[in-house]
């Protein structure tokens, strides 16, 4: 079957005619029902194509369509495909179309429909499958043989965009980003020297998998044959620290230990190796961490500080060894024992949220800042920016943290140990008696540390701390359920702090970008509420590992208590009363609604936004928005 990206003029009565003719005379629908369906489609306000038509009516469904289609395949391009089947509408075909002129030919019509977010790429792939008659690969979750891995087949791969999965009875399965490119096929069979099943793969999980596996091909024979468990752990911390990773998995799978680093808050694999290397490399880093090397069958914690080579640059690991069927699964998350800290002003705060959280927040000599958000939101980088903020000769600051993530100085900082009985809980009773001003808490953990920080803000101190909870309205009802009284609640908090880090756009595959309605519906948003706004999508390229993400940015939610917000507390309204209450009096901004005005700035993208924030009700117009924010 011969298919091409787009559509020329008078093609398309020729595949539908044809096609049609097809479907009656494989009984798939009769001719009078085809008669009806045309006289239905010319009374349409809104023209459809008549295949769509004729699946409204029920005379023939999607399936019974691809069928035919694919049992008795007629010469068609692909966008004229998308349209006629419904998948896209002719106006998104002939703008895409128009775009890929623009642009030389140098882009498919498919990877430009994508990017446009005319249809996604899980449904392109769909169709492509559908179309062909091929399966679909997730590269994420696939186990792919490594043995046919070789450099010209690297070369190729990289050049045409296809990866050998594994070898079958009848060749050898290859997952294409776009299978149908017949020069790729012809290139993978010649590179191979075996026959070739297509399948189809998503580009950016083709293209990251060569990227990883040239980068580590050249060093696994060593590490298997020659490498001790020292220096392969040594290389593996050092990896991730230069990826940036947050956190490291090292995961051993029935035949294979697999290595996974988390990276801009995503898993990205990074290597696998023999299953047989899996213990000498698990006891290894069980030393490191000071954990039980000889107790496999319980869970185990432990710290790990790896000094690197280059730069003496000590980062701190907290290790958790989970026990699983194949093994000891470990997870490392890097804190990064940082000595330079953000100043409050590059946080990520918009101006007008910004100078609120510091005048009435920071600024205020008492009273409880909440900073509260899920694992790995930023929390503790914000918290640390605020300390260093209030830091100064006239000011005593007492900490107690688990552990220590940022080294300030002037600040009494305490790091939890258990294991000599220096607990949180022992930690919180003495620390009222060093004469603070100040107090920050790690974190507000059960009933005892939610007491001390109200207990300290009631006697004069200022007290700052985090919280897990999904946004600033839940911050506040956390504390309430866990029985601190709501008056303590309403004459001790000051503010909440909500946060979430989202991925952001790599600046240097950025592209314009138009959301389409359905997009936009899905945040409860039309196009009038967005107007002037300028969205990025990244492509993909070899700077951001063909994610279209480098980086993150952080979006906010302030709350700040004004007497009316105090008064909902007191008489426990509901969550949605409270933040009634707070987006018409206390100049609330929602997370969803601060991810907007990033996003139409071009520092995030839609899709992350949709991804991560929670969402109540209708975000306001963008230019409301930016005018509470002090945006641009």
């Amino acid at each position: 079957m011969k298919l091409n990206d787009g559509s020329s003029p008078g093609s398309g009565t020729n595949f539908t005619e044809s096609f049609l003719e097809l479907l009656v005379a494989q009984g798939a629908v009769d001719a009078d029902k085809l008669k009806y369906a045309r006289r239905v489609q010319a009374k349409l306000e809104s023209p459809k194509p008549i295949l769509v038509v004729l699946c409204d009516l029920g005379y023939v469904t999607h399936e019974q369509l691809v069928e035919v289609f694919r049992n008795h395949p007629v010469k068609v391009k692909l966008g004229l495909f998308l349209v006629e089947f419904g998948f896209i509408g002719n106006t998104d075909l002939q703008l895409a179309l128009a775009q890929q002129q623009q642009d030389a030919g140098r882009k498919r019509l498919g990877e430009i429909l994508v990017e446009r977010n005319l249809i996604s790429e899980a449904k392109m792939l769909e169709v492509l499958a559908d179309l062909m008659g091929i399966s679909v690969i997730d590269l994420s979750v696939a186990n792919i043989d490594q043995s046919l891995m070789n450099k010209p087949m690297l070369k190729a791969a990289n050049k045409h965009c296809f990866l050998p999965v594994e070898k079958q009875v009848d060749g050898v399965l290859v997952a294409f980003g776009d299978p149908l490119d017949q020069a790729a096929i012809e290139t993978a069979r010649h590179v191979l020297g075996a026959e070739v099943i297509p399948a189809v793969g998503r580009y950016s999980q083709i293209m990251r998998f060569l990227l990883n596996y040239e980068r580590n091909s050249r060093s696994d024979k060593a590490a298997v044959g020659e490498q001790s468990a020292v220096s392969l752990v040594n290389q593996i911390f050092e990896d991730a620290i230069r990826q940036s990773a947050s956190d490291i998995h090292i995961e051993p799978l029935e035949h294979k230990l697999r290595i996974r680093f988390r990276i801009d808050g995503m898993m990205v694999h990074f290597r696998d190796f023999p299953i047989e290397m899996a213990q000498a490399l698990i006891s290894r880093i069980k030393v490191m961490a000071g954990a039980d090397i000889a107790e496999k069958r319980r869970h185990q914690d432990g710290r790990v500080l790896f000094e690197q080579v280059a730069t003496n640059h000590v980062v701190d690991m907290r290790a958790s060894f989970f026990s699983t069927i194949n093994g000891e699964k470990i997870v490392l998350r890097l804190l990064n024992r940082k000595t330079e800290l953000l100043d409050i002003h590059e946080v990520g705060m918009a101006p007008l949220m910004l100078e609120r959280f510091v005048q009435d927040s920071l600024d205020v000599p008492t009273g409880v800042v909440i900073i509260t958000g899920p694992t790995g939101s930023g929390k503790t980088t914000t918290l640390y920016s605020a300390v260093d903020y209030l830091n100064g000769p006239e000011v005593s600051i007492v900490s107690a943290e688990d552990p220590v993530e940022y080294v300030i100085d002037g600040v009494a900082q305490c790091s939890i140990n258990p294991k000599i009985n220096l607990t949180y809980e022992e930690t919180l009773r003495h620390i009222v008696r060093q004469d603070p001003d100040i107090i920050v808490l790690g974190e507000i953990r059960d009933r005892f540390s939610a007491d001390t920080a109200i207990q300290a803000a009631l006697t004069g101190h200022k007290v700052l701390t985090t919280f897990h909870t999904e946004d600033s309205i839940g911050g506040l009802l956390r504390l309430l359920n866990m029985e601190i009284e709501a008056f303590l609640i309403s004459s001790t908090v000051v503010s909440v702090v909500a946060q979430r880090l989202l991925r952001r756009v790599c600046r240097h595959c950025a592209e314009p970008f138009q959301p389409d309605p359905a997009l936009l519906r899905r945040l409860n948003l039309t196009a009038d509420d967005m107007v002037g706004a300028h969205f990025l999508f990244g492509k993909g390229c070899d700077k951001c590992r063909f994610t279209g993400y480098s980086g993150r940015v952080c979006v906010f939610e302030l709350l700040s208590m004004n007497e009316l917000v105090k008064d909902a507390i007191l008489q426990r309204k509901t969550s949605y009363e409270i933040r009634r209450v707070s987006l018409e009096t206390a100049g609330l901004v929602t997370l969803v609604e601060d991810g907007l005005v990033k996003a139409a700035a071009g520092m995030t993208s839609l899709q992350e936004v949709v991804r991560n924030l929670p969402r109540f009700g209708k975000p306001r117009p963008l230019y409301e928005l930016r005018r509470l924010l002090g945006s641009r």
